[in-house]
């Protein structure tokens, strides 16, 4: 008995010394502090990386970054949105634009923030060429309001309206989308946000959603391929990268990003520079013992993933689906022996070769070489022989000596190499759109830096206090000039 008291005692005494020589936050402590937790890779525990919320303390409100927020009225205290289901005109990236479906002009349509407790009247008007209804994809509802057409209400047709009318009792993160399979594939989704009536603990600076969506579209069309299992354009937000908006981050501050995917692929999100906890799914906010800590979630189709994380590390930070062939635009996908020391890759071929789903013959045959069945348009014809990629060397030197780009001398036996080239013409310089998708949020990106972010993929900018102002200043500007 003796010898089991003496090993607590001398465990609390340990505790003890522990606790007492613990470091300030990582708000209150100076740089040398950090940069010895880094160096030796510690974490410090979640509570220690931001204060915790106070006491009633209202939540941040949240930013749908090139989307915005669905506003609203008061009716005797029910709060009253108007959602419109219509055909828009998506500029995805500069030069390309969609022609979708979606909600109030945009794809995906516009964020509803609610609180938790409140009474909500959401006004649902269908200028759609067809029926529709709307489903609130998470919200324990009435069955009337849950927007099944044929089972919990009639088929909105075209030109109706409907009233759905409900309290929220939950909160989280959810959002909206037709229950009709075909119109979610063409960009029939929007985000849903419930804040809770305090706070979580601990509080962000900074609250962001994303909505993943996915399209198959041919290069001299502008309709996407609702059928279609594999897709060439991947948007966070509507936009493809680089035209997705950076996210501004103050360095220092703790960060929620939501996300939420609708479409036919799962999506590993991975965030560069960081270790995050992932604190909520499309359930709810998830209780701390189940936090889970990592760097990449896998948010899968038709669910939602919360991240938190402590921006204290300045820079240009990555996120995006680490599927590779999420992370370009306008893919093309190949069959066939990928090499040029034969015929090389045909251009034009349509979107079944293109993609592999041959019409007669196999994939190796002599007569099936790879085909740029989706490619950037450089061949016109089946016919004509073209390299192992949208461009040979001397015609990706010849583009880049137009624009006044250049890139590095490869090796003069690159050609002979099989599977050249991959990356070489297809992320660099050479892709660069600076100019095209300039904005304050970009300000200070290094020159051709949009030539190496495509498909679903942003940036996290954090920053020292005196750039994340200037960017913010900028900003302001901009909005008063009447540019958005």
């Amino acid at each position: 008995m003796n010898n089991r008291r003496a090993f607590f005692t001398r465990i609390s005494a340990l505790s003890a010394g522990l606790f007492a020589g613990r470091g300030p936050l990582p708000g209150q402590q100076g740089m040398g502090q950090m940069d010895m937790r880094h160096a030796t890779g510690m974490q410090p525990p979640v509570h220690e990386r931001a204060a915790p919320a106070a006491a009633g303390s209202a939540p941040v409100p949240v930013t749908t970054l090139d989307v915005g927020d669905l506003p609203f009225t008061l009716d005797n205290g029910v709060k009253v949105f108007h959602l419109i289901a219509e055909p828009v005109k998506q500029v995805i990236i500069p030069g390309r634009t969609f022609d979708l479906w979606g909600f109030n002009g945009s794809a995906p349509g516009p964020t509803i923030q609610a609180n938790e407790g409140d009474r909500v009247r959401i006004v649902f008007e269908n200028r759609l060429p067809e029926p529709t209804g709307i489903h609130w994809h998470g919200l324990e509802l009435p069955i009337e309001m849950d927007g099944v057409p044929g089972i919990g209400q009639k088929p909105v047709m075209p030109g109706e309206r409907f009233p759905y009318e409900f309290s929220l009792h939950q909160n989280g993160t959810f959002f909206y989308h037709p229950h009709m399979a075909m119109q979610e594939m063409v960009g029939m989704l929007g985000g849903f946000i419930i804040h809770p009536k305090s706070a979580y603990a601990p509080r962000v600076d900074q609250d962001y959603l994303i909505a993943l969506q996915e399209y198959a579209v041919l290069p001299n069309s502008s309709i996407p391929n609702s059928m279609n299992m594999e897709f060439n354009w991947l948007t966070f937000n509507g936009k493809a990268g680089p035209a997705a908006t950076p996210l501004i981050i103050r360095q220092g501050e703790r960060v929620r990003v939501r996300f939420i995917n609708l479409g036919m692929d799962h999506h590993p999100i991975h965030l560069h520079g960081f270790t995050f906890w992932e604190t909520g799914r499309e359930g709810a906010r998830q209780q701390e013992s189940a936090w889970t800590r990592g760097n990449t979630t896998l948010v899968g189709v038709a669910q939602a993933r919360d991240i938190e994380f402590v921006a204290d590390r300045p820079g240009d930070w990555m996120l995006h689906c680490h599927l590779p062939h999420h992370m370009m635009n306008q893919m093309a996908s190949n069959v066939g022996p990928m090499t040029r020391l034969s015929r090389g890759m045909q251009a034009g071929a349509g979107m079944e070769e293109g993609m592999g789903m041959l019409r007669d013959g196999n994939a190796t045959s002599e007569n099936r070489g790879p085909s740029l069945g989706r490619g950037l348009g450089v061949g016109s014809t089946a016919e004509m022989p073209m390299s192992n990629g949208p461009l040979s060397e001397g015609e990706a030197h010849q583009a880049m000596g137009m624009s006044g780009m250049s890139m590095p001398k490869l090796p003069e036996n690159a050609d002979k190499v099989p599977l050249f080239p991959q990356d070489a013409f297809m992320e660099s310089s050479m892709m660069a759109m600076d100019k095209d998708v300039e904005k304050p949020e970009a300000y200070g990106l290094p020159p051709g830096w949009s030539g190496f972010v495509g498909g679903m993929m942003t940036l996290v900018r954090v920053m020292p206090p005196d750039q994340f102002n200037h960017i913010i200043a900028l900003k302001a500007q901009q909005r008063r000039n009447g540019a958005r």
